[in-house]
Protein backbone atom coordinates (compact mmCIF):
# COMPACT_ATOMS: atom_id res chain seq x y z
CA UNK A 1 0.00 0.00 0.00
CA UNK A 2 1.26 3.39 -1.30
CA UNK A 3 -0.09 7.00 0.65
CA UNK A 4 -1.02 9.85 -1.43
CA UNK A 5 -1.63 13.50 -0.85
CA UNK A 6 -5.20 13.98 -1.25
CA UNK A 7 -6.06 17.38 -0.19
CA UNK A 8 -3.31 20.30 0.16
CA UNK A 9 -3.93 24.24 2.15
CA UNK A 10 -2.47 27.06 3.34
CA UNK A 11 -2.69 29.88 5.44
CA UNK A 12 -0.57 33.14 6.71
CA UNK A 13 -1.54 35.87 8.61
CA UNK A 14 -2.97 38.96 7.58
CA UNK A 15 -0.06 41.23 8.23
CA UNK A 16 2.95 41.90 5.97
CA UNK A 17 6.63 43.30 6.77
CA UNK A 18 8.46 44.40 3.91
CA UNK A 19 12.12 44.79 4.09
CA UNK A 20 11.63 48.76 4.11
CA UNK A 21 9.83 47.93 7.55
CA UNK A 22 12.70 46.00 8.83
CA UNK A 23 15.17 48.91 7.67
CA UNK A 24 13.41 50.69 10.59
CA UNK A 25 14.73 48.01 13.41
CA UNK A 26 17.90 47.66 12.93
CA UNK A 27 20.68 48.27 10.64
CA UNK A 28 19.86 46.54 6.60
CA UNK A 29 18.39 47.72 3.49
CA UNK A 30 15.85 46.44 1.06
CA UNK A 31 18.54 45.84 -1.56
CA UNK A 32 21.07 44.29 1.19
CA UNK A 33 18.07 41.75 1.78
CA UNK A 34 17.12 40.88 -1.69
CA UNK A 35 20.64 40.17 -2.81
CA UNK A 36 21.11 38.16 -0.28
CA UNK A 37 18.56 36.24 0.22
CA UNK A 38 15.58 36.89 -2.45
CA UNK A 39 13.30 37.76 0.10
CA UNK A 40 11.18 41.01 0.00
CA UNK A 41 7.95 40.70 2.51
CA UNK A 42 7.17 38.51 4.72
CA UNK A 43 3.81 37.61 7.23
CA UNK A 44 3.58 38.00 10.48
CA UNK A 45 1.13 36.62 13.20
CA UNK A 46 -0.62 39.35 14.95
CA UNK A 47 -0.41 39.84 18.75
CA UNK A 48 -3.45 37.16 19.30
CA UNK A 49 -2.12 34.23 17.00
CA UNK A 50 -0.10 31.50 17.33
CA UNK A 51 0.87 28.10 15.93
CA UNK A 52 -2.38 26.20 16.54
CA UNK A 53 -4.74 29.29 15.07
CA UNK A 54 -2.71 29.13 10.90
CA UNK A 55 -2.42 25.36 11.57
CA UNK A 56 -6.65 25.30 12.27
CA UNK A 57 -7.29 27.48 9.45
CA UNK A 58 -4.83 25.31 7.69
CA UNK A 59 -7.10 22.06 9.11
CA UNK A 60 -10.34 23.40 8.20
CA UNK A 61 -9.55 24.30 4.30
CA UNK A 62 -7.92 20.70 4.07
CA UNK A 63 -11.70 19.20 5.26
CA UNK A 64 -13.44 21.37 3.01
CA UNK A 65 -11.53 20.80 -0.09
CA UNK A 66 -11.55 16.92 0.40
CA UNK A 67 -15.20 17.25 1.36
CA UNK A 68 -14.49 15.13 4.48
CA UNK A 69 -15.86 15.25 7.86
CA UNK A 70 -13.38 16.00 10.92
CA UNK A 71 -14.35 12.42 12.52
CA UNK A 72 -13.07 11.27 9.28
CA UNK A 73 -9.38 12.03 10.58
CA UNK A 74 -7.71 9.14 12.25
CA UNK A 75 -4.25 11.15 13.06
CA UNK A 76 -2.92 14.78 13.06
CA UNK A 77 0.85 15.49 12.90
CA UNK A 78 2.01 19.17 13.66
CA UNK A 79 5.56 19.71 12.54
CA UNK A 80 6.58 23.15 14.56
CA UNK A 81 9.76 24.68 16.23
CA UNK A 82 7.20 27.47 17.70
CA UNK A 83 4.20 25.54 19.44
CA UNK A 84 1.80 27.36 21.13
CA UNK A 85 2.46 25.76 24.86
CA UNK A 86 5.71 23.03 25.86
CA UNK A 87 2.59 21.37 26.57
CA UNK A 88 -0.09 20.32 25.33
CA UNK A 89 0.75 19.91 22.08
CA UNK A 90 -0.38 22.12 19.04
CA UNK A 91 -1.80 19.06 17.60
CA UNK A 92 -3.92 18.57 20.47
CA UNK A 93 -5.15 21.92 20.15
CA UNK A 94 -6.38 22.04 16.43
CA UNK A 95 -7.62 18.28 16.94
CA UNK A 96 -10.24 20.49 19.58
CA UNK A 97 -10.62 23.05 17.43
CA UNK A 98 -11.30 21.09 14.34
CA UNK A 99 -13.28 18.90 16.88
CA UNK A 100 -11.49 15.78 14.98
CA UNK A 101 -13.10 13.43 17.96
CA UNK A 102 -11.81 10.30 16.62
CA UNK A 103 -7.69 11.15 15.75
CA UNK A 104 -4.65 11.11 17.90
CA UNK A 105 -2.51 14.17 17.97
CA UNK A 106 0.85 14.75 18.19
CA UNK A 107 3.63 17.15 17.47
CA UNK A 108 6.92 16.47 15.57
CA UNK A 109 10.24 19.06 16.00
CA UNK A 110 12.80 18.78 13.21
CA UNK A 111 12.58 22.38 11.95
CA UNK A 112 12.71 23.33 9.00
CA UNK A 113 12.81 19.80 8.15
CA UNK A 114 9.19 18.68 10.26
CA UNK A 115 6.31 18.77 7.39
CA UNK A 116 8.79 15.95 5.70
CA UNK A 117 9.41 14.46 8.40
CA UNK A 118 5.62 14.20 9.41
CA UNK A 119 4.93 13.53 5.53
CA UNK A 120 7.24 10.55 5.91
CA UNK A 121 5.67 9.45 9.37
CA UNK A 122 2.35 10.24 8.09
CA UNK A 123 2.51 7.83 4.79
CA UNK A 124 4.30 5.23 6.77
CA UNK A 125 0.84 4.77 9.24
CA UNK A 126 -0.97 4.88 6.15
CA UNK A 127 1.42 2.27 4.41
CA UNK A 128 0.65 -0.09 7.56
CA UNK A 129 -2.96 -0.33 7.06
CA UNK A 130 -4.16 0.83 10.17
CA UNK A 131 -4.73 3.99 9.55
CA UNK A 132 -7.02 5.49 6.72
CA UNK A 133 -6.82 9.50 6.94
CA UNK A 134 -3.98 11.32 8.26
CA UNK A 135 -3.35 15.36 8.44
CA UNK A 136 0.11 16.74 8.20
CA UNK A 137 0.27 20.26 8.95
CA UNK A 138 4.07 22.05 8.95
CA UNK A 139 4.01 25.77 10.84
CA UNK A 140 5.92 28.47 12.67
CA UNK A 141 5.59 31.56 13.93
CA UNK A 142 9.25 32.49 13.96
CA UNK A 143 8.35 35.91 14.78
CA UNK A 144 7.77 34.73 18.56
CA UNK A 145 11.38 33.92 18.86
CA UNK A 146 13.01 37.02 16.72
CA UNK A 147 15.14 39.22 18.24
CA UNK A 148 14.37 41.94 15.93
CA UNK A 149 18.07 43.66 16.52
CA UNK A 150 19.70 40.38 15.35
CA UNK A 151 20.25 41.07 11.35
CA UNK A 152 21.28 37.30 10.73
CA UNK A 153 18.21 36.21 11.45
CA UNK A 154 15.40 39.01 11.59
CA UNK A 155 15.37 39.83 8.20
CA UNK A 156 14.75 35.85 7.26
CA UNK A 157 12.32 34.29 8.98
CA UNK A 158 8.29 34.75 8.45
CA UNK A 159 4.94 32.88 10.01
CA UNK A 160 2.63 30.54 7.81
CA UNK A 161 1.34 27.13 7.61
CA UNK A 162 0.82 24.24 4.97
CA UNK A 163 -0.69 20.79 5.07
CA UNK A 164 -1.88 18.08 3.36
CA UNK A 165 -4.22 15.00 3.88
CA UNK A 166 -2.36 11.39 3.33
CA UNK A 167 -5.08 8.80 2.50
CA UNK A 168 -4.22 5.23 0.54
CA UNK A 169 -3.37 5.63 -2.96
CA UNK A 170 -5.98 3.79 -5.96
CA UNK A 171 -3.09 3.60 -8.29
CA UNK A 172 1.05 3.37 -8.34
CA UNK A 173 1.08 6.98 -7.81
CA UNK A 174 1.77 8.86 -4.04
CA UNK A 175 5.21 8.96 -1.98
CA UNK A 176 7.29 6.65 -3.56
CA UNK A 177 10.40 7.19 -1.91
CA UNK A 178 11.92 9.34 1.19
CA UNK A 179 15.37 9.80 2.75
CA UNK A 180 15.59 11.28 6.10
CA UNK A 181 18.85 12.03 7.84
CA UNK A 182 19.98 14.18 11.35
CA UNK A 183 23.63 15.21 12.00
CA UNK A 184 23.35 16.77 15.79
CA UNK A 185 26.77 17.76 15.49
CA UNK A 186 25.25 20.42 14.00
CA UNK A 187 23.08 21.59 17.28
CA UNK A 188 25.32 24.58 18.39
CA UNK A 189 24.98 26.72 14.76
CA UNK A 190 21.43 27.06 14.75
CA UNK A 191 19.32 27.06 18.37
CA UNK A 192 17.70 28.88 20.97
CA UNK A 193 19.58 28.21 23.88
CA UNK A 194 17.17 29.17 26.42
CA UNK A 195 13.73 27.56 27.60
CA UNK A 196 13.76 24.06 27.24
CA UNK A 197 14.60 21.27 30.96
CA UNK A 198 18.74 22.64 29.82
CA UNK A 199 18.23 25.81 30.62
CA UNK A 200 14.99 26.58 31.84
CA UNK A 201 13.64 30.97 31.45
CA UNK A 202 14.85 33.12 34.10
CA UNK A 203 15.68 36.59 34.95
CA UNK A 204 19.35 36.09 33.87
CA UNK A 205 18.33 34.27 30.10
CA UNK A 206 15.58 37.08 29.36
CA UNK A 207 18.20 39.59 29.73
CA UNK A 208 21.00 37.71 27.63
CA UNK A 209 18.19 37.37 24.79
CA UNK A 210 18.67 33.63 24.54
CA UNK A 211 14.93 32.50 24.20
CA UNK A 212 15.49 33.97 20.84
CA UNK A 213 17.01 31.74 17.74
CA UNK A 214 20.83 32.14 16.79
CA UNK A 215 22.38 30.98 13.53
CA UNK A 216 26.24 30.90 12.03
CA UNK A 217 24.73 32.01 8.77
CA UNK A 218 27.74 30.76 7.06
CA UNK A 219 28.02 27.47 8.66
CA UNK A 220 24.12 26.70 7.83
CA UNK A 221 24.55 27.93 4.14
CA UNK A 222 27.51 25.68 3.38
CA UNK A 223 25.88 23.06 4.70
CA UNK A 224 22.43 23.35 3.09
CA UNK A 225 23.59 23.80 -0.10
CA UNK A 226 25.50 20.17 0.36
CA UNK A 227 23.19 18.13 2.33
CA UNK A 228 20.11 19.31 0.73
CA UNK A 229 21.57 18.54 -3.18
CA UNK A 230 23.06 15.49 -1.49
CA UNK A 231 20.28 13.91 -0.65
CA UNK A 232 17.93 15.13 -3.48
CA UNK A 233 20.80 13.34 -5.76
CA UNK A 234 20.13 10.55 -4.07
CA UNK A 235 16.90 9.77 -3.71
CA UNK A 236 16.92 10.64 -7.78
CA UNK A 237 19.43 7.65 -8.44
CA UNK A 238 17.60 5.54 -5.89
CA UNK A 239 14.56 5.68 -8.35
CA UNK A 240 17.06 5.03 -11.60
CA UNK A 241 15.41 9.31 -12.40
CA UNK A 242 17.54 12.36 -13.30
CA UNK A 243 17.16 16.07 -12.73
CA UNK A 244 15.40 16.36 -15.88
CA UNK A 245 12.41 13.54 -15.10
CA UNK A 246 11.22 15.79 -12.20
CA UNK A 247 8.25 18.46 -13.79
CA UNK A 248 8.45 20.25 -10.13
CA UNK A 249 11.46 20.89 -7.38
CA UNK A 250 9.88 22.11 -4.00
CA UNK A 251 12.41 22.99 -2.14
CA UNK A 252 12.56 24.47 1.72
CA UNK A 253 12.81 28.23 1.55
CA UNK A 254 15.28 29.18 3.25
CA UNK A 255 17.57 31.48 0.83
CA UNK A 256 17.16 31.66 -2.80
CA UNK A 257 20.97 31.28 -3.51
CA UNK A 258 20.93 28.08 -1.62
CA UNK A 259 17.42 27.50 -3.31
CA UNK A 260 19.62 27.56 -6.69
CA UNK A 261 22.61 26.01 -5.75
CA UNK A 262 20.42 23.12 -5.09
CA UNK A 263 18.53 23.20 -8.42
CA UNK A 264 21.82 23.54 -10.18
CA UNK A 265 24.07 20.33 -8.42
CA UNK A 266 20.71 18.11 -9.53
CA UNK A 267 20.31 19.16 -12.84
CA UNK A 268 17.07 20.48 -12.01
CA UNK A 269 15.74 23.08 -14.98
CA UNK A 270 15.51 26.52 -13.31
CA UNK A 271 12.00 26.44 -14.54
CA UNK A 272 11.10 24.00 -12.63
CA UNK A 273 12.06 25.01 -9.46
CA UNK A 274 9.22 26.36 -7.52
CA UNK A 275 10.37 29.87 -5.85
CA UNK A 276 8.40 31.84 -3.48
CA UNK A 277 10.49 33.46 -0.28
CA UNK A 278 10.19 36.76 -2.01
CA UNK A 279 6.54 36.80 -0.37
CA UNK A 280 6.57 34.78 2.41
CA UNK A 281 10.43 34.45 3.40
CA UNK A 282 11.31 31.30 5.67
CA UNK A 283 8.52 30.29 7.26
CA UNK A 284 10.38 26.95 8.37
CA UNK A 285 8.17 23.90 8.70
CA UNK A 286 5.75 25.99 6.82
CA UNK A 287 8.00 26.75 3.59
CA UNK A 288 6.87 23.46 1.72
CA UNK A 289 3.34 22.42 2.33
CA UNK A 290 3.15 26.52 1.49
CA UNK A 291 4.58 25.79 -1.59
CA UNK A 292 3.11 22.66 -2.61
CA UNK A 293 -0.15 24.31 -2.02
CA UNK A 294 0.43 27.12 -4.25
CA UNK A 295 1.75 24.66 -6.83
CA UNK A 296 -1.77 22.71 -6.78
CA UNK A 297 -3.63 26.05 -6.96
CA UNK A 298 -1.86 27.30 -9.89
CA UNK A 299 -2.17 23.82 -12.21
CA UNK A 300 1.75 23.22 -12.00
CA UNK A 301 1.62 19.77 -11.65
CA UNK A 302 -0.56 16.87 -13.46
CA UNK A 303 -1.19 13.30 -12.98
CA UNK A 304 2.08 10.90 -13.10
CA UNK A 305 4.27 14.43 -12.84
CA UNK A 306 7.30 13.46 -10.28
CA UNK A 307 7.48 16.25 -7.52
CA UNK A 308 10.46 16.30 -5.58
CA UNK A 309 10.82 18.04 -1.92
CA UNK A 310 13.45 18.79 -0.04
CA UNK A 311 14.99 20.72 3.30
CA UNK A 312 17.45 21.16 5.50
CA UNK A 313 16.89 22.17 9.19
CA UNK A 314 18.35 22.76 12.36
CA UNK A 315 19.50 19.65 14.28
CA UNK A 316 20.92 19.64 11.74
CA UNK A 317 17.99 17.89 10.49
CA UNK A 318 17.67 17.19 6.19
CA UNK A 319 16.00 14.99 3.78
CA UNK A 320 14.27 14.71 0.36
CA UNK A 321 10.62 13.36 -0.80
CA UNK A 322 10.05 11.65 -3.92
CA UNK A 323 5.88 11.95 -5.06
CA UNK A 324 4.31 10.55 -8.32
CA UNK A 325 1.64 12.90 -8.67
CA UNK A 326 -2.01 11.83 -7.66
CA UNK A 327 -4.49 13.73 -10.04
CA UNK A 328 -7.61 13.14 -7.46
CA UNK A 329 -7.34 16.35 -6.06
Amino acid sequence: MRATITATAHHVPEKILTNYDIEKMVQTSDEWIQNRTGIKQRHIASDDEASSDLSTHVANKLLKKRGIKPEKIDIIIVGTVTPDHLTPSTAAIVQNNINAQNAWAFDLSAACSGFLFGLETGSKLIESGKYKTVMVIGVDTMTSILDFKDRETCIIFGDGAGGVILEPSKSDNGIISSILKTDGSGASSLNVLAGGSRKPATKETIANREHFIRQDGKKVFKFAVKRMSEVSKEVLLKNGLSGNDIKLFIPHQANKRIIDATGERCGIPKDRVLINIDRYGNTTAGTIPIALNEAVENKLINNGDYILLSAFGSGFTWGSVLIKWDSRI
